[in-house]
């Protein structure tokens, strides 16, 4: 043992010690890195799907107005199509399109539901795989062309069902995005400088929302024959002196600049629709000759992106759904729910068929048309009640949720005598 040689190979405990610290550190970057390049994947992933999502737009649109002279060769010798293929064209055709991009979503929700980390399998499934995921959208998308035609007009029914839904948590999204943002450029109410700067907000907002409601009256008035336009902008204006007068209620908490935002998106839901409106009507301003100019295809693309920005934006909005939202997150969580976000998605594609047969399932709509008839009309007009009927249950609900006085717990005698 005396041998030096043996002595220079002993190791002491404190170089094992900082050998096992250095792995365990190795470890720790290791992981780090990877929950890092694993997070990236995730949120290109969501643009990716979004991508999908608006081919899969333009693709209904295509089979609506044009597939029937394009594909007259192809589709007439599907048995599911009809005779000339008719059942695969224009509104059916949208619909079978939009059942293929349903099923897609349904089962990309129905295997990441339950996805909670990094390192799970199902977290490589929705941010990877894309040539398998590929062949399964086209597969999808394929056999809806082979469903017959009353399995396609029941999905039709179903849908409305769901594009409602999606509305819902659409309206959630919003209203939670403008208490979010409020939040933001108002982190302190009671400071001066955030007061000032919320009053010149909602001032400026408010005053958006007056001038719309003068331009609606001024553009969809044009005699009191337009008894209808009367009714919605009056309504409308009701809702704003209703949403004024309970922000002004001095038990009420809540902020300048949201009651602001929030007058100025119910003046443009009433606007979106009196817009929506079919274009024969004596009270639209808008009416058309029937010609497709840049005008009418510029607002159709605007029309399509938002639709799409609308169902991303929802998708990855899962906190405002959620009931822990001040859950701290940790390192290998994924960064947004998997699962609500391809379930908001299936429900958008419901959506979309609707807005692209103006939630009309007897008749097609005009080419490079999108969301107009009475129908649409309608759900737009009753969306907006439900938006201002959602923000002012916001405001009232901690008033009417505080305990009363003769509700809260008595001290005991014992209490007392303490």
């Amino acid at each position: 043992m005396n041998d030096p040689r043996v002595r220079s190979f002993q190791i002491s405990p404190g170089d094992l010690e900082a050998a096992q610290l250095d792995d365990l550190i190795r470890e720790i970057e290791e992981k780090s890195l990877f929950y890092h390049q694993e997070k990236k994947k995730s949120l290109r992933g969501r643009y990716i799907y979004g991508t999908i999502f608006l081919i899969i737009n333009l693709c209904a649109w295509f089979i609506r107005d044009y597939a029937q002279k394009a594909l007259t060769t192809l589709l007439p010798h599907v048995s599911s199509c009809g005779p000339e293929g008719s059942h695969c064209f224009h509104t059916l055709g949208v619909l079978r399109v939009s059942l293929g991009c349903f099923i897609f979503f349904l089962i990309m929700f129905l295997s990441t539901w339950n996805t909670m980390k990094l390192h799970q399998a199902q977290n490589s499934w929705h941010s990877d795989n894309w040539t398998f995921k590929f062949l399964l959208l086209v597969s999808a998308m394929v056999a809806s062309f082979f469903i017959p035609q009353l399995y396609i007009q029941i999905y039709g029914e179903i849908a409305r069902v769901g594009a409602g839904i999606f509305l819902g948590l659409q309206l959630i999204s919003v209203i939670e995005f403008i208490t979010w943002w409020n939040n933001y450029w108002m982190p302190n109410n009671q400071s001066k400088q955030s007061c000032s700067f919320g009053l010149v907000m909602s001032i400026v907002f408010y005053i958006g929302s007056v001038c719309g409601i003068a331009v609606m009256y001024y553009f969809y008035v044009a005699s009191t024959a337009c008894a209808l336009n009367i009714f919605f902008i009056s309504l409308t204006v009701l809702l704003l002196i209703v949403m004024m007068v309970m922000y002004l209620h001095s038990k009420v908490k809540s902020s300048l600049m949201s009651s602001g935002i929030m007058a100025s998106y119910i003046v443009f839901l009433c606007w979106s629709a009196i817009r929506s409106e079919p274009s024969h009507t004596k009270c639209n301003a808008h009416t058309q000759n029937g010609h497709t100019d840049w005008i009418t295809v510029l607002s159709f693309l605007i029309a399509i992106g938002a639709i799409v920005m609308a169902t991303f934006s929802t998708g990855i909005d899962s906190e405002s759904f959620s009931f822990h939202k001040d859950e701290a997150k940790e390192e290998d969580d994924i960064p947004y729910s998997y699962g609500f976000f391809h379930l908001v998605f299936s429900l958008g594609a419901m959506y979309f068929a609707m807005l692209f047969i103006s939630w009309n399932l007897e008749h097609s709509a005009r080419k490079w048309s999108i969301d107009v008839g009475w129908t649409s009309t309608w759900v737009k007009i009753v969306n907006e009640w439900f938006a201002a009927g959602i923000y002012l249950w916001k405001l009232i609900a901690p008033i009417v949720r505080q305990p009363r006085v003769h509700e809260q717990p008595q001290p005991t005698t014992t209490e007392v005598s303490r």
